[in-house]
């Protein structure tokens, strides 16, 4: 049985030109220079989606109400955005378009825009599909000159805006009814090389994973694990959005399955990459922000991951910007409640390098904060192995510097002895 056309194809035609005149005439006088090398205007690209006839054949009208809603669509997107390809939209044009929307929605017996979306997607999703994927090419290869010819990446930018901006007006439940359309695309729009559709389709993404079941997007597990993979190695400017996907999808798909390969993979590459550039401040404070939950979910695995991540952490500890210190410590305590520091040959340098920092925070401006995060550590540390804890602490004790630290501990009683072997 046919699946019933959307409610939107019934919109009467006057309603349709006295909804799109206002916005095609805001759209025209809305100032717009190309960015910089490219030679594709986007707001002719939009008024191209806004040109309606007064008659034309059922079929044709139907491709006019895709388009309008396409355009709106794309103004849409740009709210909040900084995307050189839609940014130049005004925010009264971009209200404007969800306004318009709304309005068609209730005429034609729907509860809002959003409803009409989740009705139209089948309708555009393989068409955006093409768009992206018809400039995505390797950029290292010879074809990308000729690919970007015929296909400028600004279409595929935009198709992306668009994509996203519809996606994410579809909720739980009804975005998992529409994954077997919904994936594929997000798919092919991480694996463009243009950084901007790369973002949308992480973007994307991260509404997915908060509006579908973990049954609807299992179908899809290892191909979207992969592609969160691959991106890890993506740009500056893609580093928080990449790691912000790829742990909603790792913790989503296999959260209750620590010793996943996928677990592996997905932090050996974090970690790699981050071990390359050690010293870039915000990669390591977005990653150090977002990964908590996949501690969280691979528990004691963490241990095999030990020596890179104290590697990293030792040196993160000593960092010029309080921000890391703070979440290095948050990170740690994470790590010792998950792991207790089992048979680690770290926890005697975890003690060492908590008390230096202990000294050093004296001339951070987050002093007491940090102080205070150093002591919570040191009790963790002194509860999970009280033995050990005694050993490393003991070398300080006359330490002039530490008087205040030491004396806070003075009336704490070891949990239990632990061997440090």
């Amino acid at each position: 049985m046919a699946a019933s056309p959307p409610r939107c194809y019934s919109l009467p035609r006057p309603l349709l030109l006295r909804l799109s005149s206002p916005i095609r005439e805001s759209l025209s006088q809305t100032p717009y220079s190309p960015p910089e090398g490219s030679a594709v205007s986007v707001k002719s690209l939009l008024e191209g989606l806004l040109r309606h006839r007064d008659q034309v054949p059922e079929d044709e009208f139907r491709v006019e109400i895709r388009d309008f809603i396409l355009c709106c669509a794309a103004m849409a997107a740009s709210e909040g955005v900084e995307s050189p390809a839609v940014y130049w939209v005004p925010a009264e044009l971009a209200k404007a378009a969800r306004s318009a929307l709304r309005e068609m929605a209730v005429a034609v017996g729907l509860n809002s825009e959003r409803e009409m979306v989740a009705e139209m997607i089948p309708e555009v999703v393989v068409q955006l599909k093409g768009v992206i994927k018809e400039s995505c090419v390797d950029p290292e290869s010879v074809e990308v000159a000729a690919a970007s010819a015929k296909a400028p990446v600004a279409y595929a930018v935009l198709a992306a805006h668009q994509f996203r901006w519809l996606v994410n007006q579809i909720l739980f439940p009804n975005l998992g009814k529409l994954i077997w359309l919904v994936i594929p695309c997000a798919l092919t729009a991480l694996d463009h090389w243009s950084p901007e559709v790369k973002e949308q389709g992480m973007l994307t993404f991260m509404h997915v994973g908060k509006n579908v079941t973990m049954a609807e997007l299992g179908w899809y597990e290892d191909a979207i694990l992969d592609a969160c993979c691959r991106n890890i190695a993506s740009s500056d400017e893609l580093w928080h959005c990449v790691v912000e996907v790829s742990v909603l999808m790792l913790t989503c798909l296999e959260g209750k399955n620590p010793r996943s390969s996928w677990f592996e993979q997905i932090m050996n590459e974090m970690l790699g990459h981050l071990e390359r550039q050690p010293m870039k401040k915000d990669r390591r404070v977005a990653w150090l922000r977002l990964i908590q939950p996949v501690f969280n979910a691979m528990g004691l695995v963490l241990l095999a991951h030990f020596r890179r991540i104290f590697s990293l952490f030792f040196h993160w500890m000593h960092a010029d910007d309080d921000k890391t210190i703070l979440l290095v410590l948050e990170r740690l305590n994470d790590i010792i409640k998950l792991t207790w520091i089992r048979k680690s040959p770290y926890f005697q340098r975890l003690v060492d390098e908590l008390i230096l920092l202990y000294k050093e925070s004296a001339t951070k401006k987050s002093r007491e904060i940090i102080r205070n995060e150093i002591m919570q550590t040191l009790i963790l540390l002194q509860k999970c192995q009280g033995l050990c804890f005694e050993s490393a602490w003991n070398k300080h004790n006359d330490d002039p510097d530490l008087t205040v630290l030491t004396s806070s501990f003075s009336n704490l009683v070891c949990s239990g002895p632990e061997s440090c072997t």
